[in-house]
């Protein structure tokens, strides 16, 4: 059901106010909202396209929606699931087809390395249960890396090559999981993580604005991207996934030397990316074109919580451990009363939340301050994009939670 006009103003005025100080507040932002029927229920993009421009944002404007991207991967990865090609439980299997990964050691907490003692299976890879990290999010595996260090936007393959943080299956660590997982889906298909999307994923959606090597075109409308100082004022700066914007997108040669990320690879249209929502609303649907993405079961084990032995894997915290990139995170996604939380296939489960949300919603983000949810109870799911860092920004934050808030109290209203 459409939203009314006045719930129309009043979203655009939350999102307007969010652009007013050019400086300390949020440069630029889109803002989309979709129905079960792939109704866009509410589509804005304010500000400017970077504080560096005198251009105003607009939707057509493309983002690096960072890990975002894991959802697609995750996708990808069920077709091939639902297909028989690949397990979720196989450990064998994964392993085989990515050999670095038996070679893999575990760093323990005082720097040493031990054996792998168990295989990593597609599942593990899918739910951060494997071991692997993040330098940005975790002090011990920061340190590991100096004094060279570790870039995990340098759009190279070695950069994901860095050992576990626990045995397989024995804990809840986010990190480059599924930038393996998208590894594995090309050595099966023997495509490009992104060729596959494209064909199987983006054109039965009617999708042609998402890449993970942007256009000439695509280039043209990037978002610029910004930092936020300790005293809250933004200053621009580069881009961090810098290298598949400056290869000749037409050069096979220079595209073939680009690591398809499949955990935070992708530039994408916001309104695109929820085209894809739009779909997992609608049971594997798209609601516009008719294909069908995954099978409503397939869709239903997506949204499954996978972890129910790991209650409390979001209140463990995430340092900032690389201050540039990310704000101090005591715990992901606080709800009152602490209820258990859950983790889908590649997406935290909110059990509920203020704003109006139902339990079990899908969830998750960008680093550049990117938030999707999708909540198929009661048949929404929004995208809200902006580029700044450190990720966890409290102003993005704030849009986040006040746009969710307008939109159900809407559906309330009925």
């Amino acid at each position: 059901m459409p939203f009314e006009s006045s719930t129309l103003a009043s979203l655009q005025e939350i999102v307007d106010g969010a652009c007013a100080d050019q400086r300390a507040g949020i440069p630029g932002v889109t803002v989309v909202l979709v129905g079960r029927d792939g109704e866009e229920l509410f589509a804005h993009a304010a500000g400017k396209r970077g504080i560096a421009s005198n251009e105003k944002m607009s939707l057509d404007h493309i983002y690096w929606i960072a890990s975002c991207t894991k959802l697609l991967t995750g996708i990808a990865c069920m077709q091939l699931v639902e297909q028989g090609t690949l397990k979720l439980d196989d450990g064998e299997q994964v392993e085989n087809i990515c050999p670095e990964l038996k070679d893999l050691k575990v760093l323990r907490p005082d720097n040493s390395l031990e054996e792998k003692r168990a295989k990593i299976t597609l599942r593990m890879l899918l739910t951060h249960t494997a071991g692997f990290g993040y330098t940005f999010f975790n002090e011990r595996l920061r340190d590991w890396g100096f004094p060279a260090g570790v870039d995990e936007f340098s759009a190279r393959f070695e950069d994901m090559k860095m050992p576990l943080l626990f045995q397989p299956g024995q804990g809840w660590e986010y990190g480059v999981s599924i930038d393996w997982a998208g590894l594995v889906l090309e050595r099966v298909t023997g495509l490009t993580l992104n060729a596959y999307l494209q064909e199987k994923v983006f054109a039965p959606l009617g999708i042609n604005e998402m890449s993970m090597i942007p256009t000439k075109e695509m280039r043209s409308k990037l978002a610029y991207m910004h930092a936020r100082d300790k005293d809250g004022k933004l200053r621009p700066r580069d881009h961090l996934l810098r290298m598949p914007l400056i290869v000749d997108p037409d050069d096979a040669t220079q595209t073939s030397k680009v690591f398809n990320s499949g955990g935070a690879g992708m530039f994408a249209k916001p309104q695109e990316y929820c085209k894809i929502l739009a779909s997992l609303l609608n049971d594997g649907v798209c609601p516009q074109t008719g294909a069908r993405l995954l099978r409503a079961d397939t869709v239903e084990e997506m949204f499954r919580n996978q972890i129910p032995h790991l209650p409390n894997y979001g209140r463990q915290g995430i340092p900032d451990a690389k201050p540039d990139l990310t704000n101090p995170i005591p715990q992901l996604y606080p709800v009152k009363g602490d209820p258990p939380q859950g983790w889908g296939l590649t997406f935290m489960q909110s059990n509920g939340g203020e704003t109006g949300r139902s339990k079990g919603t899908a969830h998750w983000a960008g680093l550049a301050n990117l938030w999707w949810w999708c909540d198929r109870e009661k048949g929404i799911a929004g995208m809200v994009c902006t580029q700044i860092l450190p990720f966890a920004d409290t102003q993005v934050l704030t849009l986040w939670g006040q746009v969710e808030a307008e939109a159900y109290k809407a559906l309330k209203r009925g």
